[in-house]
C-alpha cells in the first residue's frame, strides 16, 4: 500500500522543490493527496506546481495556497526574482488550482484519514504551524521536514540558521513543539548531495515535455547555471520517507532561537531518547545520488 502524503512547499524558488515533487511523482511508494503552497507569492507557486502536474499527466492532484507571510510577519519575505521563469508563460496567468485553503486542507485530510497522512514539509513551516495552532492534537501519522542545521565544529561553513527555519522561526517552534513524530533532514546532510549536468542530461533523455520541463528548471536555476551543480536538499527529505536507510538518524529535541541578536532561527539540538524528533546525522551520498537520477529519469 502506498503511503498517503501531503507536500507543503515553497516551489519555484530553489529548484530542489521542483525535483522533490518530481521524485514524489516518480515513486509508487507514495500517494500524493495534495500540494499546499506557502510563503511569498503563493499564487505563482500554485500555478507552477499545477503546470508541472498537468505536464506529468496528474492534473487531478489538488494544489492549494496557504500563508503568504510568516506567523508574526517580523521579517521581509525572501524572493529571488527568477521564480516561474522557463515554465510559466503569460498564457499561464489563469491556471486554475483548488480553492480550498491550504491549512483547511491539511486539517481536513488529517481528520478524514487519522493516523494515515505523512506530511512532508520543504518550506517555511507557516502552513503546518497554523494547522497545529488550530488543532494541537492534529492526527498526522508523521512529519518529515527539510530544515534546520546542527553545524558541528567541522561544518562552520554552514549558516547559523537554515532558510526554511529563519524565514519563520516562530512557526518552526510550533511544529518542533507539537510532539508529533517528526524526522528532520538538516542542511548538514543536504549540502553533501548534488545533482550535476550529467544527471540533468539523464532526465532530459526521457524525451517527454514533462522531463524537459524539469531538466530546464534545473538548468535555469541561477546557482546551477553558475557552478554546474545544485544541492538536492528537498529530494533527500522525500527519499528519507521512501527509503529510510539513506539517512542515519538520532533521537533529539529541537528548540528554535526566537530572539537572538545574531542567531534568530538557529536550531538548538540536544540528544534525548525521550524526544519525538529523529534528526538525520549521516547520509549515504553515492547511493542516494545515483538512485535519485535513476528514479527521476
Amino acid at each position: 500500500m502506498p503511503l498517503d502524503i501531503i507536500l507543503d512547499t515553497d516551489i519555484a524558488t530553489d529548484v530542489d522543490d521542483c525535483l522533490a515533487l518530481a521524485l514524489i511523482l516518480a515513486s509508487r511508494e507514495l500517494r500524493l493527496r495534495g500540494i499546499t503552497c506557502a510563503y511569498g507569492d503563493v499564487d505563482l507557486r500554485a500555478r507552477f506546481a499545477s503546470k508541472l502536474l498537468a505536464l506529468h499527466g496528474s492534473p487531478h492532484i489538488p494544489v492549494m495556497v496557504g500563508a503568504r507571510l510568516p506567523l508574526l510577519n517580523k521579517r521581509p519575505v525572501y524572493w529571488e526574482g527568477h521564480e516561474g521563469e522557463g515554465l510559466l508563460t503569460e498564457d499561464d496567468a489563469g491556471i486554475a488550482y483548488a480553492q480550498e485553503n491550504a491549512v483547511d486542507f491539511i486539517v481536513r485530510m488529517a481528520h478524514e484519514h487519522p493516523g494515515q497522512i505523512h506530511l512532508i514539509g520543504i518550506a517555511p513551516q507557516t502552513n503546518i504551524a497554523l494547522a497545529l495552532i488550530r488543532d494541537p492534537k492534529l492526527p498526522l501519522k508523521h512529519i518529515t521536514l527539510m530544515g534546520g542545521v546542527a553545524r558541528s565544529i567541522d561544518r562552520l561553513d554552514l549558516p547559523v540558521a537554515e532558510h526554511n527555519i529563519v524565514c519563520d522561526p516562530e512557526a518552526a517552534h510550533v511544529v518542533f513543539s507539537s510532539g508529533i513524530p517528526t524526522t528532520v533532514i538538516p542542511l548538514d546532510l543536504t549540502t553533501q548531495v548534488r545533482m550535476n549536468v550529467d544527471g540533468v542530461a539523464r532526465i532530459r533523455s526521457r524525451g517527454t515535455p514533462y522531463h524537459e520541463a524539469v531538466a530546464r528548471q534545473v538548468e535555469k536555476y541561477p546557482r546551477f547555471a553558475m557552478q554546474g551543480y545544485t544541492h538536492v536538499h528537498d529530494p533527500l527529505a522525500v527519499a528519507a520517507v521512501i527509503d529510510p536507510s539513506f539517512v542515519r538518524k538520532e533521537r533529539v529535541r529541537i528548540a528554535v532561537e526566537l530572539a537572538g541578536a545574531h542567531t534568530t532561527g538557529a536550531t538548538v539540538i540536544k540528544r534525548d531518547a525521550a524526544g519525538s524528533i529523529d534528526l538525520g546525522i549521516a547520509v549515504d551520498v553515492a547511493r542516494f545520488e545515483a538512485w535519485l537520477v535513476e528514479r527521476l529519469a
